[in-house]
């Protein structure tokens, strides 16, 4: 392994980097299909054992990775068919009536503000039904839908775990939906994969800045993370653009490039792209839950 830790916040990219070092790897189990109309790719890992989570440095669980090259990409249709991938995969794991959405990041970053703007286009339904009943959202739809932006501690001055656990102590939800912006460990995966899991998240665990954890553990509901990797470590860049220029039969010590571990790069565009992304996501999340049975 190299002597400094890659952050990756991609369980599939956490399988990849132990493939490529040469280590064995027991106790993980993966799926893969694609949907081919929609140009997605679709791979699920499943940690199974104790000794793969500490291998991996990632909880017990299934993590679903799917991967749009035209994710990224203009499209004036918000691209719907990948929105009911989402949603279909999302389905797999909902079966709760009373459904938290938590958006975290930062607004006014916005390489990390995902989570908030996927709240902004959040059908939110909670207070509809607890006033006027089901009717009020439309035949079929079951599921109350509550939403809330905890911020980041340097605003707030408090743990988002914190704030969470007051909310959930006061409404109750059966399933909280946790979505964040992710590191990835390679460029090609920037803004153009989704990563959902059913072990919950680490805020900031990404790019180093551990917070306590969002997880049915901490929090006493089960907790699904939604995750889109919207920047790359920069040593990750530099190291591997300069494998690729020595050649493999030399030797790189990445460890010279620590220096840089602070350091985190996004597209250009990121703006748009988070724009998009953003109503991407939400639509596939209305749809799981307005759609249900579909």
């Amino acid at each position: 392994m190299n002597s400094f830790g890659i952050r990756t916040d991609l369980a599939l990219e956490a399988r990849e980097g132990m493939e490529r070092a040469g280590e064995k790897l027991h106790g993980v189990r993966t799926q893969e299909y694609e949907y081919e109309k929609a140009g997605v790719r679709v791979t699920k890992v499943f940690v199974e054992t104790k000794n793969a989570a500490n291998q991996l440095g990632k909880p017990i669980g299934c993590y679903v990775t799917m991967e749009a090259d035209a994710l990224g990409e203009p499209d004036e249709g918000y691209h719907r068919e990948i929105s009911e991938c989402f949603r279909k995969e999302l389905c797999q794991l909902i079966e709760e009536m009373a459904i938290l959405v938590i958006g975290l990041g930062n607004r006014d970053v916005t390489a990390d503000s995902l989570g908030p703007r996927i709240l902004d286009h959040l059908f939110v339904t909670r207070h509809m039904v607890k006033l006027y009943g089901a009717a009020a959202v439309g035949e079929g739809t079951v599921h109350l839908i509550s939403a809330l932006e905890p911020g980041v501690m340097a605003k707030t001055g408090m743990e988002t775990a914190e704030i969470v656990s007051g909310v959930i102590r006061e409404t109750k939800p059966d399933l909280l939906i946790v979505a964040d912006a992710l590191a990835a460990r390679s460029t090609k995966r920037l803004n153009r994969t989704i990563q959902i899991t059913d072990v919950g998240i680490q805020p900031g665990s990404g790019v180093g800045n551990h917070r306590n954890a969002l997880t049915q553990e901490s929090l006493g509901v089960p907790v699904i993370a939604i995750g889109v990797p919207t920047v790359v470590d920069a040593a990750t860049i530099v190291g591997d653009a300069m494998e690729r220029l020595l050649g493999t039969e030399k030797i790189f010590r990445r460890s010279s490039l620590a220096d840089l571990n602070n350091m985190y790069v996004t597209g250009k565009d990121v703006d748009e792209v988070v724009k998009r992304i953003s109503f991407t996501i939400s639509e596939g999340i209305n749809a799981a839950f307005c759609a249900e049975g579909e």
